[in-house]
């Protein structure tokens, strides 16, 4: 990779940090910063990963596929449901980033680390992401963002470095599937999962299944909404949904927008 100023820039942050735990989700900003992290400070680093019911399971394989490719030391802690946010509050991100940090911070401790650290991009602070309120009062240092690297840019080297999470669509918990204010369900995370795991094997790249009670709202890229309008296809998607657990299916027809039940409390967020 040719010298990139901020990716140095990066490297020399991360070596001051001395001995840190990277909260990993395997996605693109996090793999980028385990591979640079692992470059900067070798054997001082140590990844983890949270266990959730609204993390989906193939989301986890992946997480242990590409710490095992760049062999960095793992864990995986298994986190339940909190009862705070059971009945999924508008702050839910708050309070589930505290008590997740929280873990992770007590799991770095034992351990021996000085830091934990996270993938927050430089973009994301122009985003409606109370998460990060929780990660400045815990101490979470977030490298990416204190060395300005956006989206765009971390796409960009991750290419560079051959990471095969480069072009990655964005993801996010199945939390946000969920409208506020309803109770969280393990069954409903569970049938999400199915549902949208069942449509990335179709080949639709941006997708949500949104869930409201029984009925899911799906939300697929604008550039894929198209072969949705084939009968054939609308009829095994709407079986097999039915079959995971919803009794209604419907298409949103303006397609996948981030943070979309964030409408009704006037915001916006990738999810």
């Amino acid at each position: 990779m040719n010298p990139n100023p901020k990716y140095e820039a990066l490297l020399t942050y991360l070596k001051q940090l001395d001995r840190v735990v990277l909260a990993f989700s395997g996605g693109v900003d996090s793999t980028f910063l385990l591979r640079a992290a692992k470059e900067a400070l070798g054997d001082n680093l140590k990844a983890v990963t949270i266990l959730s019911p609204y993390i989906p399971k193939w989301e986890i394989e992946e997480a242990k596929e590409l710490v095992g490719e760049l062999g960095v030391d793992y864990e995986i802690i298994e986190a339940p449901l909190i009862d705070s946010i059971k009945f999924n509050p508008e702050d839910r991100c708050y309070l589930c980033k505290t008590a997740v940090f929280s873990m992770i911070k007590e799991n770095a401790a034992r351990g021996g680390y000085k830091y934990v650290i996270d993938g927050t991009n430089f973009d994301d602070i122009q985003d409606y992401r109370p998460g990060l309120k929780a990660l400045g009062e815990l101490g979470v240092k977030s490298p990416l963002r204190d060395c300005e690297l956006t989206k765009a840019e971390i796409r960009s080297l991750s290419k560079e470095l051959g990471l095969p999470t480069w072009d990655k669509p964005p993801y996010a918990c199945l939390l946000t599937r969920i409208p506020y204010g309803n109770e969280l369900k393990v069954e409903d995370f569970e049938k999400i999962e199915r549902a949208e795991t069942y449509m990335m094997d179709l080949g639709f790249r941006a997708i949500r299944v949104r869930c409201h009670g029984d009925l899911a709202r799906i939300e697929v890229g604008r550039s894929d909404r198209s072969r949705l309008f084939d009968e054939e296809l609308m009829d095994q998607i709407s079986e097999k949904l039915k079959e995971f657990g919803f009794r209604y299916v419907s298409l949103d027809l303006a397609g996948y927008k981030t943070g979309s039940l964030n409408a009704a409390i006037g915001v916006g967020v990738t999810g």
